[in-house]
């Protein structure tokens, strides 16, 4: 029942907070830790601001995305300055698979990933399960569609919210971990560029179900990784095909890809009679 439009914010945080731990303590375990909580802290703002001030969800949102990119610029000038991050950073380990890393193209896609890539596509399966086969999950979307009624047989629907917009921020700030420590190992400001728009555009685009939303996620994943690529045989095509996912964005929000219908609550607060 809450709007998310700060997701961006928070995977920017778990971006710079889990190189910043993983640089403190070097591991990069704990760095994804820290980074994860840093996205989680912010979602919880998002959270009160949104649940128990019943102020604006997108207005809340685009301000926990000014907020992200303030704490995190001034944070990251004032530790690193103008040397940038360390280069011997632990970054998170690949996961080879030995019998698959030999087969012609299948082998150089899916070879070799980041854990935090396998990590995400287990959660897919994981999070359907939990949100339509479990009690948990069931109770967790009725606070999104019909708060009244939920409340009325005894389900806390102020507290399932906070623990759902905080997950979400946890989420986030691993998206921004798997960045900075499994993509780049580095952190630039505003590095994130729009990607936590784009996943919210993408659960728009999956009819908010997960595997709609991986689906969304692989479109966009896909026309970056040909973007990359297309520079050494032309670099308008390679421009055009950067603008795709934004282009994609806009199609979907204006409706043209089928309307998707959210859950019913979404974006009202909810006052406990």
């Amino acid at each position: 029942g809450v709007i998310n439009v700060g997701l961006e914010g928070m995977m920017l945080m778990g971006a710079f907070f889990g190189i910043f731990g993983a640089d403190a303590t070097g591991s990069w375990f704990l760095g994804m830790l820290i980074g994860l909580a840093a996205g989680g802290v912010l979602g919880f703002v998002h959270a009160v601001f949104s649940i128990a001030l019943r102020a604006d969800q997108v207005v809340s949102g685009v301000a926990i995305n000014f907020l992200a990119a303030g704490i995190t610029g001034y944070v990251f000038i004032a530790h690193y300055g103008d040397q940038g991050t360390p280069g011997e950073v632990p970054s998170v380990p690949d996961v080879k698979l030995p019998l698959i890393e030999d087969v012609a193209f299948i082998g150089d896609a899916i070879g070799e990933m980041s854990l935090l890539t396998w990590m995400a596509l287990l959660l897919v399966p994981v999070i359907a399960v939990y949100l339509y086969r479990t009690p948990g999950g069931l109770r967790l979307r009725s606070v999104g569609e019909k708060p009244r009624a939920a409340d009325s047989v005894g389900i806390p629907v102020l507290r399932t919210r906070y623990l759902a917009v905080t997950a979400s921020g946890c989420l986030a700030g691993l998206g921004g971990v798997y960045l900075s420590l499994a993509l780049v190992h580095s952190f630039n400001q505003g590095m994130t560029a729009g990607r936590g728009f784009i996943a919210l555009a993408v659960v728009i685009f999956g009819a908010w179900r997960p595997y709609g939303a991986l689906a969304g996620a692989c479109l966009f994943g896909f026309s970056s990784a040909v973007a990359q690529r297309l520079p050494a045989f032309s670099e308008s095509l390679a421009v055009l095909f950067q603008a795709l996912p934004y282009v994609l964005v806009l199609i979907v929000v204006a409706g043209l890809i089928g309307r998707s219908r959210p859950p019913a609550a979404i974006g009202v607060p909810y006052v406990k009679e």
